[in-house]
């Protein structure tokens, strides 16, 4: 059952779709924070425990659900003209919608995080919520709203590691649980540090659209697409995993540089009214 964990890969899979599960559910976290403020402060911890306990088994069940969509990889229709041939499958299906899915919503957040800041929580806060029970059912909503992007970047992620049918969908789950305990645990520091730094979610969003254009083009080969003869490749992960390791250590690479230039300012301005 484990036997995936014998494969390089499969760590850095995870490793990876851990971070993105974390980064990407900062929104989450913010969300369910402005719904669980609502209530008196001796259930507000508990709401926010109950609701990313219940957003996490959530998750798991809608994993399930598009892995077996995934792995219906048999055509029930076949396009063959004579310039264009593919088989289309329910597993090309839900690979190539769910990477237009997020190539429209990265770009859209980000769009909107640049633009129009903090829109979103303006209008939750304007809602009411007088009780646990509410609370918990506007969490769990708002984190099935959010949680649709994580689900096809953790099926973009693992789509075709392992040697069995069930491989994939454990390193999801995994992945899923060790990022909500994380989330629970750290739920403050995260948002203080992603506060901080926000280009880190920005820079998560910039990852769903490889990870859109990789789901697309996967869904092509995946369905034995043939262009004016020419067929389509799979992008291998490799390049994708190197690509979101190397940003990340320019990302902190700029942290530094960041620090260690506002502190630099600080002690010359310092320095300068000391000499005033």
């Amino acid at each position: 059952m484990f036997e995936i964990f014998s494969s390089a890969d499969a760590w850095v899979a995870l490793l990876t779709l851990t971070f993105l599960e974390i980064i990407l559910g900062i929104d989450n976290i913010v969300f369910i924070s402005i719904a669980a403020d609502k209530l008196p402060a001796d259930q507000k911890k508990k709401a926010t425990n109950l609701g990313l306990i219940m957003a996490m088994v959530q998750r798991i069940l809608l994993l399930m659900g598009v892995s077996f969509l995934v792995g219906l990889k048999e055509p029930f229709y076949t396009f063959d003209t004579s310039w264009f041939q593919m088989g289309v499958s329910w597993q090309a299906l839900i690979l190539f919608f769910g990477g237009l899915f997020l190539l429209y919503k990265s770009t859209s957040e980000i769009h909107e995080k640049l633009d129009t800041p903090l829109e979103g929580e303006k209008n939750l806060k304007a809602k009411k919520i007088t009780s646990l029970r509410s609370a918990i059912i506007q969490i769990v909503i708002i984190d099935f709203i959010f949680s649709i992007d994580s689900i096809l970047t953790a099926v973009g992620m693992t789509n075709g590691i392992g040697q069995h049918p069930n491989d994939a969908l454990i390193l999801m789950i995994i992945a899923v649980v060790i990022s909500i305990l994380i989330m629970m645990l750290f739920a403050n520091p995260i948002r203080v540090f992603i506060g901080k730094h926000p280009s880190m979610q920005l820079l998560a969003l910039s990852f769903l659209i490889l990870i859109g254009f990789m789901l697309i083009t996967e869904a092509a080969h995946l369905s034995d697409t043939v262009v004016f003869g020419q067929t389509v490749g799979a992008i291998p992960k490799g390049y994708l995993y190197f690509a979101i390791a190397f940003s990340l250590l320019v990302e902190f690479l700029n942290m530094k540089l960041r620090k260690r230039t506002s502190t630099i300012e600080n002690d010359f301005s310092r320095n300068t009214e000391q000499e005033k």
